[in-house]
């Protein structure tokens, strides 16, 4: 599958099409299997794992239609000449996969290369291995000839990184950490291998004072406390004008406050554990930094009671937060918000903007000129403006400074997985 000139590759674009359509068919009849392994594996409730199998499959049928469609160009060149270019596919890819949405971020990733008619190797966390393994039976149910799809679970240091290092890798996908990041950066660089880095994020909602605050408090709630906060995209910043600040807290700590917490066996639950004891030590030890450095635990800060087994961490909420304040500059990948009072959009733009990452923000207004002023000013790579988060497949998804660089998704992704070939013929 490495060579080029593969069966996979060279497939006529339309049968290609139709084998990711075949994949997304063969997910489909296992969705709710495969909802049970994530939610098992994860810890996630089963509600989040099956938007993930659905957001997989969406994500295969979309890249489908991309197959007949990567079309070059003709240049107008000087002379008689003809002068056009082509799109063509890099080779092998490569593909690791964190452990906060093993099969979602492996299928986002997967559909655009297979599409652009690469062939993949899928590295799934450790912590999550199980849910990438369907990738390899899709693929094979789905008719896809053999090495076009392969999974190798393994260790970061190990499979992961022998990936990165691969020569006859023609391009690495990670989403991770920033600081693995920077070294699966560094690895690929040995071959000049090119990356897709989706890393890490502190996603500020920008909140002012016409803003329906009713709406802002759901988008808020759910871009904090889904997954258990572990995301990337998390909103865990709270920018809210002082006039509304106490309204809109009371709101919030009253949603995380009657949010059902239950494992990825109990169906009643809306917020499941993290993933592992480290995890939660990590997310407790950032909660009580806050604290020591002036902030205040409004809700939440600490393990529920009533929870004898799993890492639960409480829906945490901390005011009294100023934007260079530990849980205000670093990621905690938990169920932890911090809220920031502004006074004036300059102010508030000039917070958000203060932060090492630039993955997704949110503008909660109802004021479509300060809408679109805001969106412009903000040093990110996604803007959501009263509703957090949303992506879809048509759309990129991707940031700045330190949240990555490429996307996925949409248009984009197809330009990271394939390259261009200039062809110039002399006509005389």
């Amino acid at each position: 599958a490495a060579e080029r000139g593969s069966e996979w590759t060279e497939l006529d674009p339309a049968e290609r099409g139709a084998a990711l359509r075949r994949m997304a068919d063969a997910i489909e009849e296992r969705k709710d299997e495969i909802t049970l392994v994530e939610s098992h594996d994860n810890g996630k409730t089963p509600f989040e794992a099956g938007m993930e199998v659905q957001m997989v499959i969406d994500t295969f049928r979309y890249f489908a239609g991309w197959t007949d469609k990567l079309t070059g160009e003709h240049n107008p060149v000087p002379g008689d000449r003809l002068n056009y270019t082509t799109r063509e596919p890099l080779g092998v890819t490569g593909h690791i996969v964190p452990w906060n949405y093993p099969f979602q971020l492996a299928g986002r990733s997967l559909a655009p290369a297979l599409a652009c008619g690469n062939t993949a190797v899928v590295k799934p966390s450790s912590q999550t291995p199980l849910s990438a393994l369907y990738y390899g039976l899709a693929a094979e149910e789905a008719g896809l000839p053999d090495g076009v799809v392969n999974v190798i679970p393994g260790s970061g240091s190990e499979a992961g990184a022998a990936l990165a290092e691969h020569d006859d890798v023609a391009h690495v996908a990670f989403t991770g950490s920033t600081e693995i990041g920077k070294r699966v950066m560094a690895d690929a660089a040995q071959n000049v291998t090119g990356v897709t880095l989706e890393l890490g994020g502190k996603g500020p909602h920008l909140v002012f004072p016409e803003a329906d605050l009713g709406a802002a408090a759901k988008g808020i709630h759910y871009g904090i406390f889904m997954n258990a906060g572990q995301m990337c995209w998390a909103g865990s910043r709270l920018l809210v004008h002082e006039d509304v600040a106490d309204d809109l807290v009371e709101r919030v700590v009253e949603g995380a406050e009657s949010t059902p917490l239950g494992s990825g066996i109990d169906d009643d639950g809306r917020m499941g554990p993290v993933v592992s004891e480290d995890q939660r030590e990590q997310i407790l030890d950032y909660i009580q930094t806050g604290v020591d450095e002036g902030a205040t635990v409004a809700c939440g800060g600490g393990v529920p009671e009533d929870k004898e087994s799993g890492y639960f961490v409480e829906p945490t909420v901390l005011t009294d937060v100023t934007n260079d304040m530990t849980v205000a500059r670093e990621e905690i990948f938990g169920p932890v918000l911090s809220v920031i009072e502004f006074s004036d959009e300059e102010e508030a733009i000039e917070l958000a903007n203060d932060s090492p990452y630039g993955l997704l923000s949110g503008i909660w207004t109802e004021q479509l000129s300060r809408a679109h002023r805001v969106a412009d000013a903000l040093d990110y790579g996604m803007v959501s403006v009263n509703e957090y988060p949303v992506t879809f497949p048509q759309t990129p998804f991707g940031g700045t400074k330190e949240s990555g660089n490429g996307r996925e998704q949409g248009l984009e992704a197809v330009r990271e997985y394939t390259q261009t070939k200039n062809v110039n013929v002399k006509l005389d």
